[in-house]
């Protein structure tokens, strides 16, 4: 490991993909709009240069790039036209992660991403294409030593009893097959497939599509009814497919100080998430799910890849009872749910109702104005927005004890958030005037401390569980 490394040639590939697919709406839209005129034969031939370019730097960088792994630190030299050194020290790497796409596996090839304490991705490191088994060897390295050489016998030694010790999950393909189909993922595919089709119908010759259109608009409902229900059944296929594909053998194994998550299968990728940087823990029942008793489970992570913070997913599907028991071997520092939440008011009730309803007010009003004939369509929207304002208001908690709080919340899905007391940053009460007089408030709480940090909360709960809550967060001996 200490003497200094290229990546594998395949770096080149991915490079000049990598730079290809970010420019491929412009080179499309491009083509598009010059196919046909007298630019079109320059448009390919400046296209053809582009890509040409592209293939010469990428193997210039190529060959510019080294990286060893030499005492205590991963060292990486690269650079075009600048030289640059990056030193990261192993005690400052927090995740290492592989992930293999379709590519990378036919060439036994996998992208390793080192993830560090800091917040500037300049502070990590990304190599897009080692061996398998240099992708692992690196890993072992990086991750069991801290200041001395180790053999490799001990590592191999280490993971045995990794294997033998720690506790692990995986997931059925029975209830992959029900997370795809209720994932809500069909509303997603149905637009993309939408612009798909408005792109694709420029290139139909004319007369196809309007022959197509003429016996389309000559069939009965029950046709027209039969062929919705036939797209619909194969979109929502794909969703299902698209799940399948996604978390495939699923596996989340816990560690001392960290989480081990696998899952993918065409794109084979290798997680890692250390427990200090978990901030809180998220369980996600949608609209679809939640009356089939299932939910997902998730955990936001401070600093993630790029300094970003992130939303990770821990188990795809489980049922409800489930919850509980999978914490208690997976995350047991969060597996203080409770039941026993304390709700909001009925004061609060036209508070959540007017919020929800606003948008199809103000529809309902210029429906009225310029099209008086359908009133009932935003009207009958009103009444379901106010359902889900209601909806709103009675899902609306939180509970506290010594050391955790959690949040209930709803938009549409209902989102269960847990935090413990040292990782909530800030305790935030609001008040409007009517608020004051009705002795409500606001709640909201962050957990991640930078501007694009997590937050959680209660509106309009009562202004004494309101000041309870800030009280557990400032005066935590008195409140237990």
């Amino acid at each position: 490991m200490s003497n200094p490394k290229r990546l594998h040639p395949a770096a080149m590939i991915f490079r000049v993909i990598s730079i290809v697919r970010s420019l491929i709406f412009a080179i499309g839209a491009t083509v598009i709009v010059t196919m046909g005129n007298d630019f079109f034969n320059y448009i390919v031939l400046g296209i053809v240069g582009l890509i040409a370019f592209f293939i010469i730097t990428s193997v210039i960088e190529w060959l510019r790039f080294r990286y060893a792994v030499v005492g205590d630190e991963l060292r990486i030299e690269q650079g075009l036209i600048v030289r640059k050194k990056r030193y990261i020290s192993k005690n400052r790497i927090q995740s290492i992660d592989l992930t293999q796409s379709v590519i990378h596996r036919l060439f036994n090839l996998t992208k390793v991403q080192i993830e560090t304490a800091g917040s500037d991705l300049s502070t990590d490191a990304s190599l897009s294409a080692v061996t398998l088994e240099e992708g692992q060897a690196l890993r072992k390295e990086l991750k069991y030593h801290n200041g001395e050489a180790v053999e490799s016998e001990y590592v191999d030694e280490i993971e045995q009893d990794e294997e033998e010790q720690y506790t692990k999950e995986t997931i059925s393909t029975k209830r992959l097959v029900i997370a795809g189909s209720t994932s809500g993922s069909i509303g997603v595919i149905l637009g993309l497939f939408i612009v798909l089709f408005s792109e694709v119908e420029r290139f139909i010759p004319t007369h196809v599509y309007d022959d197509a259109m003429s016996w389309f608009l000559t069939q009965t409902i029950s046709v027209l009814i039969v062929l919705a229900l036939i797209v619909l059944i194969f979109l929502w296929v794909l969703g299902i497919l698209g799940t399948v594909i996604k978390y495939g053998n699923f596996e989340v194994t816990r560690y001392e100080d960290e989480l081990y998550i696998t899952r993918g299968l065409l794109e084979k990728k290798q997680v890692t998430i250390p427990l200090k940087r978990i901030q809180a823990l998220g369980i996600k029942e949608s609209i679809v799910r939640q009356p089939l008793g299932f939910a997902t489970l998730y955990v936001e992570i401070a600093g993630g890849e790029g300094g970003q913070n992130a939303r990770t997913f821990i188990f795809p599907l489980l049922k409800r009872s489930e919850v509980k028991p999978f914490l208690e071997k997976i995350l047991p520092e969060y597996q203080s749910l409770s039941n026993e939440f304390i709700g909001v008011p009925n004061r609060a009730a036209p508070y959540y109702m007017v919020r929800a309803s606003f948008l199809p007010v103000v529809v309902l009003v210029v429906t009225l104005i310029f099209a008086i004939d359908f009133w009932y369509v935003p009207f009958v929207f009103i009444l379901i927005a106010m359902s889900l304002g209601w909806l709103r208001m009675k899902t609306a908690g939180y509970y506290i004890d010594r050391e955790h709080l959690i949040f209930r919340s709803r938009d549409f899905s209902k989102d269960t958030i847990m935090m413990k007391h040292n990782r909530v940053q800030s305790i935030q009460l609001r008040q409007t005037l009517l608020h004051r007089k009705q002795q409500i408030a606001t709640v909201q709480s962050s957990i991640l401390n930078n501007f694009a940090g997590r937050h959680a909360g209660v509106r309009e709960l009562d202004y004494e569980q309101a000041k309870r809550i800030a009280d557990w967060y400032s005066l935590q001996k008195r409140i237990f």
